[in-house]
């Protein structure tokens, strides 16, 4: 039997908890992004516990997924199983100018504007001290440039962004994986990438709070994994590294991106840098000692020279070899 069918009875319960409006309406607004139920509240002018009923109904038949953010619950579309394909496909016949679906977008859209209005707010905080930093570094373009060339064109299941800040890495990749996960302990931040996630259109994606020493995720479950600008604010690097190994599935590819080895003192006073770089035989250590290969390094030399930073990418790769589905395999093969 595929992995993705249902039985009979099963497959009923599925449509019958979708078979009513404001749960096909739910499923339609989850399939443009995460939301709480106090954001689904305010869209569908329903009491919150009717709709933390609807939610329920959904998430019991597998339709939809939940996480927890602090006192925060999110919802968002299955990403996986035959339930997941089901809700997508009602939602691909909704017809998006109905006029309830065309108002519950309307709210949508100003539920999002909110957000963008919190995550505007945030960095307006902050933006000063984060340019002191960029102006001692080469551009994040070149930057990002670096990135897309060392992992490449070739589309993937998978990616897990590790403190994922405002959420940059996952649109950069956007278009070649199928299922993007973000994670980050700093809900501020969340905001942040959830509005820059909105703005790019990017429905594919999923942000959530988490510990990079724990991650919330599934082992073995992701084809890249990014560790952009975290580990010099850790104080177990490694362990962080050992954990983002752990969620590789075999042949997977850990790229991190950090600072070199640097003397810039006043990072550490003003920034919370816990560490001044790493060193390439530092980062070989620790991911052999992940159980990773370390396939490619690059530089990128700062603008300031020798007081400026230089930022150094890592990446390496799970050795385990991917043993093919036998049952997957051409039958036109044995004919």
């Amino acid at each position: 039997m595929n992995n993705s069918s249902l039985h009979l009875d099963p497959m009923v319960d599925t449509l019958k908890a979708a078979a009513e409006s404001s749960r096909l309406r739910i499923l339609a607004l989850l399939s443009r992004g995460d939301l709480t139920v106090s954001d689904l509240t305010s869209i569908l002018g329903q009491s919150q516990p009717r709709v933390s009923r609807h939610l329920k109904l959904l998430y019991e038949a597998g339709l939809i997924n939940r996480y927890q953010e602090g006192s925060w619950a999110y919802f968002r579309l299955s990403d996986e199983g035959s339930s997941g394909e089901i809700a997508r496909a009602l939602i691909a016949r909704l017809d998006d100018a109905d006029p309830l679906l065309e108002r519950d977008l309307e709210r949508l859209a100003a539920v999002k504007s909110q957000r963008q209005q919190k995550a505007t707010a945030y960095f307006s905080t902050n933006a000063r001290s984060w340019d002191r930093i960029r102006l001692l570094h080469v551009s994040e373009s070149a930057v990002e440039a670096a990135l897309k060339r060392i992992v490449g064109k070739t589309p993937f299941q998978s990616m897990l962004d590790v403190g994922t800040g405002t959420g940059r890495l996952l649109e950069l990749f956007s278009l070649l994986y199928v299922r993007g996960v973000g994670i980050d302990i700093n809900r501020d931040m969340l905001t942040v990438a959830r509005a820059n996630l909105d703005r790019a259109g990017i429905t594919n994606a999923q942000v959530r709070q988490g510990d990079v020493y724990a991650l919330p995720v599934e082992r073995e479950s992701f084809d890249l994994v990014t560790i952009h600008q975290v580990l010099h604010f850790l104080e177990d690097p490694q362990a962080a590294i050992r954990e983002a190994a752990r969620a590789l599935r075999p042949g997977g590819r850990l790229l991190i991106v950090d600072f070199a080895p640097h003397t810039l003192e006043f990072l550490r006073e003003e920034h919370a840098h816990l560490r001044l770089g790493f060193s390439d035989e530092q980062m070989r250590a620790w991911l052999t000692e992940a159980g990773l290969a370390v396939d490619e390094t690059q530089k990128l030399e700062s603008k300031g020279g020798d007081a400026g930073l230089t930022v150094k990418l890592w990446l390496a790769q799970d050795p385990r070899l991917i043993i093919a589905d036998p049952s997957s395999q051409d039958l036109t093969e044995s004919v």
